[in-house]
């Protein structure tokens, strides 16, 4: 191919790629009278270059007609109160819950400094100016309810220009649900492509006496095409943006055990999100809805706990953003967690209930744990045998292969007998693992004495200084657990050696240190398992039958 036929694809390129934002600039993109089907929404999409750009210090704000002042109003439920501030068209200054406390004071408050200024509206102007539609917004004949037994509106409207916005924030006694309703149809002629964002910027407070523990669970997510996406975190308090393009199904910011996620009735045209570090630990992240004037007039508001069964019942894959594991493990925890629940439904005691459910998987287990033992029986019984070809066919790899699996043929050994069964059941204790470390009902949930919350280290002491892996406290589950762990190893059939036996020892020492800031509940499980592993062990291998070894022939 010559230079002129290469400049020619080149030249064919350039205009392909630049023909559509030449039509752009010619002939912008117009929403037809009515236009509020699918093909329409995809066609706007198409035209949109950045969703939603953040206010600059050039920002246009709303002309006024007259000054506003900031009304507050009180909503109180069963299940939260709230304040609701008339800036920004009904904002929440304040939301505290009912039903979940901090450990040494009062309700759970998810309305910080940060996060106040939230269900903000704006957009970009025709003439390309950024517009926050910010400051308090005219009421339309609204009152204080306080507790509410019904559905209960506030309405607001803030001039545009000649023009009203609307805005109305309704609440429900009975859930965690708050609806947003818009109309920014009078004022369609000023927004770029009648595309307008709802943000909530600021995140959710730290609500967790372990501060880092919390952390780790910070998060923000756009949810398109059954994926995830989640921000990068910039060590500045301006974190670079990440705007995705696209049919977005919600935008959600999360903590350990509570959420605040935005849901439109119909999927947004795009999503954005951004996190940043706040000192050596705190994490703070912001999203936002990119959405149609014409089209995305109603959003919900999903503002409180992770409880599995409320975030499932939104009906959206909510629930994809809490921890139950891996792909594989999720279905065995959701089922841990659906278990643990209904038992507490009859059980009134989580303690108790992890008691009875660890009696249910080991009963579950038995005939695993049984045939476990007996396979390290039959390979201890033909130990000697297997050290005497050893010795035969030390210069001779492959004959000694065979001869071993000959010997373990002749008497039924299974080599990996004894493995297996505890590999089967290692995704029923990751699944565990996952439910009891993160699960929201065993948040601040007491067992008896000293365990007051099964969600946190049952910590007696607390240290003047932190060890690594250990911590800053001392916790007496994990030394009972430690102790349970050493019960075990000393009543195993075969007993380590050597190098072997020291190694024991040392994993043993290392659970134990490293357990000391897991939850207590997930310890009062693993020392339960293991007191019943004792007691199975002690049991049951005096009734396993002796196996009998029959002498290799010798050629």
């Amino acid at each position: 191919m010559d230079k002129k036929t290469l400049f020619a694809f080149l030249i064919i390129a350039v205009i392909i790629l630049l023909t559509p934002a030449y039509y752009n600039i010619i002939a912008p993109f117009v929403e037809p009278v009515g236009a509020d089907s699918v093909a329409v929404t995809a066609q706007k999409a198409t035209y949109v270059q950045t969703p939603y750009t953040p206010p600059s210090d050039k920002e246009v704000l709303p002309l006024e007609q007259k000054s506003i002042h900031e009304e507050t109003y009180s909503v109180n439920t069963e299940l939260y109160s709230a304040t609701v501030s008339s800036t920004n068209g009904g904002s929440l200054i304040s939301f505290t819950l009912n039903n979940y406390s901090y450990l040494n004071s009062g309700p759970v408050q998810l309305i910080n400094d940060r996060n106040q200024q939230n269900l903000l509206l704006s957009f970009r102007s025709v003439d390309g100016e950024h517009v926050k539609l910010s400051g308090p917004w005219e009421p339309v004949n609204n009152v204080s309810p306080g507790f509410i037994s019904s559905e209960f509106s506030l309405r607001f409207k803030k001039a545009l220009g000649n023009s009203w916005v609307y805005k109305t924030v309704t609440f429900y006694p009975d859930n965690y649900i708050i609806n947003i309703k818009t109309d920014l149809s009078s004022a369609e002629p000023f927004i770029s492509q009648g595309i307008y964002s709802l943000s909530w910027v600021g995140g959710l407070p730290i609500t967790e006496k372990n501060v880092s523990d919390d952390i780790t669970y910070f998060d923000a997510y756009i949810y398109q095409g059954g994926e995830l996406h989640s921000p990068k975190l910039t060590e500045k308090e301006e974190p670079k943006e990440d705007n995705i393009i696209g049919e977005t199904a919600w935008a959600a910011v999360r903590t350990k055990y509570f959420v605040s996620a935005l849901i439109p009735d119909v999927p947004g045209l795009g999503g954005k999100t951004s996190g940043y570090k706040s000192g050596d630990l705190e994490k703070v992240y912001s999203v936002a809805l990119s959405l149609s004037a014409h089209q995305h007039k109603n959003i919900r508001l999903y503002l409180g706990p992770l409880e599995y069964r409320r975030i499932k019942a939104l009906g959206v894959d909510l629930d994809s953003i809490m921890n139950f594991g891996w792909s594989f493990i999720r279905p065995i925890s959701k089922g841990v967690h659906y278990l643990l629940i209904k038992m507490n439904t009859v059980i009134p005691n989580y303690g108790v209930v992890l008691i009875i459910f660890s009696l249910l998987i080991k009963i579950l287990v038995y005939p695993l744990t049984k045939k476990s033992y007996e396979s390290t029986q039959r390979m201890q019984a033909v130990q000697p045998q297997l050290n005497a070809l050893k010795e035969k066919y030390k210069n001779d790899q492959k004959k000694m292969s065979q001869a071993q699996m000959a010997l373990f043929k002749e008497h039924g050994v299974n080599p990996l007998g004894g493995c297996f069964p505890i590999l089967l059941q290692m995704p029923l204790l990751i699944s565990l693992f996952q439910v009891f470390r993160s699960t929201i009902e065993l948040r601040g949930a007491p067992f008896v004495l000293w365990i007051k919350d099964l969600s946190s280290p049952d910590s007696v002491i607390d240290l003047p200084f932190s060890l690594p892996i250990y911590g800053d406290h001392i916790a007496i589950l994990p030394i009972l657990m430690g102790i349970t762990m050493f019960l075990q190893q000393r009543m195993m059939p075969t007993q380590a050696s050597g190098q072997q036996k020291y190694m024991s020892y040392f994993m043993t020492i290392f659970f134990t240190l490293l357990f000391n800031n897991f939850p207590s509940g997930l310890n009062l499980y693993y020392t339960l398992f293991n007191v019943l592993t004792i007691l199975q062990q002690k049991f049951l291998t005096p009734a396993t039958a002796p196996v009998s070894v029959t002498p290799v022939k010798r050629k």
